[in-house]
């Protein structure tokens, strides 16, 4: 009888304990490494068979795109879904059995598939190379016994780049096809031949660079090709710098944060900070706020617009969208073009840029159309203030607000070309506060119709609000209503009784301006508000004011609870502000004023900034203020200031045909030059009185009430005042600009954030608007100092 086994006196149950124990003991499985030496491997299969920096940052191995699908990287450890930093195979996934990385004796690093068939190499054969390693800036490197690097990742990037991760002449990054794909889109960042950082649309038809804005020159868009080196790279702390002059931070600049900068999949480039206890992403900077301006969005024959602060892709009357799941492929025609096809559709609004056949000046709208009839390959025209470009192709579609020009598509007389010509379809393609942590594996066709029935409860939300609105006054609301109320109360119609009460008579006045008088009140809910009796010159500007009321919003900017109009009663009715207005906290004109904090007026300053970049860029209906002024910048119990009366100007095409708001004055010393001539008034006459605005807060007095010689003054700060501050800026001497500060800080306050703030007041105060920067550039200038 054969000797038991020592295993068979052990109970069951222990047994299984230490066959547990032994699987899961670090010694049972592969330990974790931070480099290969030659002849050893990562496999596919094992998912713990993986390089891990020093610091368990990054990671690196094999990452799953699809189903049995797989491609070398290396990711961020510590974000929430393994956000992917470099892809060696992005274009040939490997099979999820048999493939592996092997760095071979022979000194080379290569991928191979199931089949054993090499899919990427490093071509570093019969080098010294004696070790891979995953070092903590993410990059994975191949060293020789000396250190020296034969080899890293960081040399080819996809799309992606890392702090101190370089971009140069001979390599570019390369947007991802797709939500959750990791194969190569259509967009680019590169140094073009003029030695220009640019961004570029390279699809499958057409090619257009449109980031520097393509529409200005070099020196227009802030950059100088007068440079050789072709070089840029982030820095730890979270500063972009390149040879062209491009600069940029993030807005949480410090160090300490994982940071990539990505060009993502819709053509934008970002800069994201990852909160590591929570593993997700924010953006702190990003290359295009209007998403609109990027190309090849919508494809061919499509629209790029806004709508309720989402960026959607609509198609014309009579085309439909090529292929349902994915936009870029555009819209195409539900009829035949041919060379008889000579009647027009009119788009309002709406301007495709790029692709023309030719381009005229000084032409009527019927000669523009004539040469185009006259042209088989001209699909339509684009036709603004007299200038007349003929398309080839219609790409770049786009209707923002702003947009001056009409366009006319050519199509059969038989088609209908009257009535509304509003896009037919409408689909969203991104959302500013979506992008944070998108590398999840979402499809197309799940993430459209998710949200297109998102979409439609938002709609039908909205439109019931309204309808509740419109009709609470014409009948009592029924029980499902007084449950709307609640939700809609955000914005109401008020009777002119309930606001008499609410401000006693309208007895506690807080302040007067151009537009009217304000007073303090309480409304029934116990919401302590203000109540403006709108002046004479207002009157009539009411419907300006409703078609914004319930959509802006915007931390910088002052709520609007609701109104009243009642025959000769217009009354706004806003939150209440505790601190007042910005002028009672930097001017002591009485005597009795508190100092304001260098860090407070800073603070201001930014939150200012945003709520006029907001307005000028994000809002769906874009608004001109026309009278920024301290007066109407409040301060909460905070100190966050809150822009006042941004409602009360009329909306403007911003120079477009039809442009009119000569009935909408601002406050002299703090009025742009170009309110005194006839030109069209534009977003730039906010940056001008924003530049007053900044200097006095810098001053801690009045500027705009300077007297110099007459004949130097215009409407705002004199040009003999903005020349001397040129001269201080330009004399590499530091020591002014504790002249320049408010004498009542006693030097308390930050320096390079003085003269920082200095050199935009300059930027902004230019005579010529078209030199003055945009808000949404002086909220970047603000956010680097």
């Amino acid at each position: 009888m054969k000797n038991p086994s020592p295993l068979t006196n052990i109970p069951i149950p222990l047994f299984l304990l230490l066959l547990l124990f032994f699987l899961l003991s670090p010694s049972a499985s592969r330990a974790e490494r931070s480099s290969l030496s030659r002849g050893s491997s990562l496999s596919v299969e094992d998912v713990s068979d993986i390089l891990v920096s020093p610091s368990k940052s990054f990671a690196s191995g094999f990452y799953n795109v699809g189903s049995n699908a797989y491609a070398f990287s290396i990711w961020f450890s510590s974000s929430a879904n393994k956000t992917v930093a470099w892809t060696a195979n992005r274009e040939h996934p490997v099979n999820g059995h048999g493939s592996q990385i092997s760095f071979r004796k022979d000194g080379g690093m290569v991928l191979t598939d199931t089949d054993g068939r090499v899919v990427w190499s490093t071509n570093t054969s019969s080098t010294q190379a004696d070790r891979v390693q995953l070092l903590d800036t993410g990059n994975l490197v191949m060293k020789d016994p000396s250190g020296k690097i034969l080899w890293q990742s960081f040399d080819s990037p996809t799309d992606t780049l890392l702090p101190t991760q370089p971009i140069t002449k001979s390599t570019q990054v390369v947007s991802s096809a797709a939500p959750g794909s990791l194969s190569s889109g259509y967009y680019s960042l590169f140094f073009d031949n003029d030695n220009v950082l640019r961004l570029i649309y390279d699809g499958p038809e057409i090619s257009s660079v449109y980031w520097p804005n393509p529409d200005d020159d070099v020196f227009q868009n802030g950059r100088t090709k007068y440079n050789s080196s072709r070089y840029a790279v982030l820095d730890g702390m979270g500063k972009f710098v390149s040879s062209d002059q491009l600069a940029f931070s993030a807005s949480d600049r410090g160090s300490g944060i994982l940071r990539r900068l990505t060009l993502d999949y819709d053509g934008n480039l970002r800069l994201y900070s990852l909160d590591e206890s929570k593993g997700t992403w924010s953006v702190t900077w990003e290359a295009l706020p209007q998403i609109c301006q990027i190309h090849g969005l919508c494809g061919r024959n499509g629209i790029c617009s806004y709508m309720q602060s989402k960026v959607v892709c609509s198609c014309p009357s009579h085309y439909e969208m090529s292929d349902q799941s994915d936009w870029r492929k555009g819209c195409k025609p539900k009829f035949q073009m041919n060379c008889n096809t000579n009647s027009f559709l009119e788009l309002p609004g709406t301007d495709f840029w790029g692709n023309d056949l030719n381009t005229s000046e000084s032409t009527s709208l019927e000669a523009c159309k004539e040469t185009c009839e006259e042209d088989c390959s001209c699909e339509g025209i684009v036709y603004t203030s007299g200038k007349c470009y003929s398309k080839g192709t219609l790409f770049n579609g786009r209707a923002p607000p702003d947009t001056p020009g009409i366009t006319y598509l050519r199509m059969p007389a038989s088609m209908s070309t009257s009535g509304s010509s509003a896009p037919q379809t409408h689909e969203l393609i991104c959302n500013a506060a979506t992008y944070a942590s998108s590398r999840g594996k979402v499809r197309w066709v799940y993430f459209y119709r998710f949200i297109s029935a998102f979409g439609a409860i938002e709609i039908l939300f909205v439109v019931s609000g309204w309808w509740f609105i419109i009709s609470r006054r014409e009948r009592k609301p029924t029980s499902l209503e007084e449950g709307c109320r609640e939700i809609s109360r955000q914005f109401s119609q008020f009777t002119y009784k309930e606001l008499k009460k609410a401000t006693r008579k309208f007895m506690d006045e807080i302040g007067r301006g151009g537009s009217g008088v304000v007073y303090k009140g309480v409304l029934d809910d116990k919401r302590v508000v203000a109540v403006k009796k709108l002046g004479d010159a207002i009157q009539g500007e009411l419907g300006a004011e409703l078609s914004l009321i319930g959509r802006i919003y915007h931390k910088n900017l002052v709520r609007i609870w609701g109104f009243c109009s009642e025959g000769p009663h217009d009354l706004l009715v806003t939150e209440y502000v505790a601190n007042g207005s910005l002028d009672k906290h930097i001017f002591d004109e009485h005597g009795t004023a508190s100092v304001l904090g260098w860090s407070e007026r800073f603070k201001i300053a930014v939150g200012v900034a945003q709520g006029l970049a907001y307005l000028h860029h994000e809002c769906l209906e874009w608004v001109i203020h026309c009278d920024v002024k301290p007066e109407n910048i409040l301060l909460d119990g905070e100190f966050e200031p809150k822009i006042a009366d941004f409602g009360l100007a009329k909306l403007s095409k911003r120079g477009g045909v039809g442009s009119d708001i000569s009935r909408i004055r601002g406050t002299r010393g703090y009025m742009a030059p170009e309110w005194t001539t006839n030109l069209p008034i534009t977003a730039k006459v906010d940056v001008y009185s924003y530049g007053v605005v900044l200097l006095e807060m810098v001053k801690g007095s009045r500027v705009s009430n300077l007297k110099v010689d007459k004949e130097e003054e215009f409407e705002g700060t004199p040009k003999s005042f903005v020349r001397m501050l040129k001269e201080k800026l330009e004399s590499g001497d530091e020591s002014w600009v504790e002249e320049i500060v408010d004498s009542r800080l006693n030097g308390q306050f930050n320096c390079k954030q003085a003269e920082n703030m200095v050199e935009i007041v300059v930027s902004c105060l230019e005579e010529d608007r078209n030199k003055r920067p945009t808000m949404d550039s002086v909220v970047h200038m603000l956010l680097l100092s």
